[in-house]
């Protein structure tokens, strides 16, 4: 049975929470008494503040993802649950500009339900809120899902574009369109190998059979609608491209960005393995690689799997990836 290192299953999210506060000192601050980070730089330009958050367990997401070039504030709540829509109005608040702030939200019924309530109480105070849906999750993508796809792994992508153009002072209703556009261009597939396991108890959240791959999986251990034999790496890659490019908008996917992402437990090793397979399966279809990022980005606990993000680029969004960010997580 794994095990975590914590003191209890009670003080594993406090202390990981302090302990990254006091690690990242220089870039970012938290708030004990309304449970939120904030960047403590902030880009004279920036006329938006931009907040995120979700359930703790998906580190770096999304505290890694503070400071200049990135968000401002972000609002960690329990393992796997929506942070409270106080902490989301006091970090709103907080880092509220001139033109407002933009909730980048992941598209889940307690987050989406959650930042709603916040910005309903900003609303009150005088300050203008919107918000960006990140809903990129393939697996999701189904008339019978009421609530529409999740939002995974395209949400750092969002989170790295935003930063950057509101760094540029970029208006609310831009950065809001700009969102939207980054975010429609954007699927997401993951697999998983074994379950995340839980830190009350230590038990899979799931089990399969050896040699069996969750194809779908989503980030809080949600079963796919079915698995895969673990077949090779080339060809398990090449069925991810192109459920992933066949999804992307018509004219779309000629260029793109990918992201490869560690779900907590795949070893570095592995990552750029599949990195390598991804550029192979890009090339033979003829799209074309513009940037890539490979590590652990979006994780969900000790997962043992991966996510792969494909984004359609434009020279717009290149450049806005390309400016410099400087938060604990972000590795350029």
């Amino acid at each position: 049975m794994p095990q975590y290192f914590r003191d209890s299953p009670e003080s594993l999210v406090p202390d990981a929470l302090a302990g990254f506060a006091a690690a990242h000192a220089d870039l970012v601050a938290y708030n004990p008494d309304h449970g939120y980070f904030h960047t403590r730089h902030i880009a004279p330009a920036r006329r938006v503040g931009l907040v995120s958050g979700g359930g703790s367990g998906h580190e770096p997401l999304h505290s890694g993802f503070l400071g200049t070039g990135m968000l401002d504030a972000a609002c960690p709540g329990r393992i796997f649950a929506s942070p409270h829509n106080r902490q989301i109005f006091e970090a709103s608040r907080a880092v509220a500009r001139a033109d407002g702030v933009l909730h980048i939200v992941k598209n889940y019924t307690g987050d989406r339900i959650n930042f709603g309530i916040a910005a309903e109480r900003l609303a009150h105070e005088g300050i203008r809120c919107a918000r960006v849906l990140i809903d990129d999750d393939l697996a999701t993508d189904s008339d019978d899902i009421a609530v529409g796809r999740r939002g995974t792994g395209a949400t750092l992508i969002v989170e790295k574009i935003l930063g950057a153009a509101a760094d540029e002072g970029r208006g609310l209703e831009d950065l809001v369109a700009l969102g939207t556009d980054v975010t429609r261009r954007a699927r997401s597939l993951a697999v998983a190998a074994a379950a995340h396991t839980t830190p009350q108890s230590g038990t899979p959240a799931f089990t399969l059979p050896d040699n069996v791959l969750e194809f779908g999986v989503g980030i809080h251990g949600e079963r796919a609608e079915g698995t895969t034999p673990h077949a090779p790496l080339g060809k398990l890659v090449e069925t991810m491209t192109d459920q992933l490019l066949a999804a992307l908008p018509d004219g779309a996917g000629t260029r793109v960005l990918a992201l490869v992402n560690g779900l907590g437990s795949i070893t570095s090793l592995e990552l750029y393995g599949i990195r390598h397979a991804v550029a192979k399966a890009l090339d033979d279809r003829g799209v074309g690689l513009d940037r890539s990022l490979t590590g652990t980005f979006v994780s969900a606990l000790d997962m043992r799997g991966f996510s792969l993000t494909l984004f359609a680029t434009d020279a717009e969004a290149l450049r806005l990836w390309d400016a410099p960010a400087r938060t604990p997580a972000w590795p350029l």
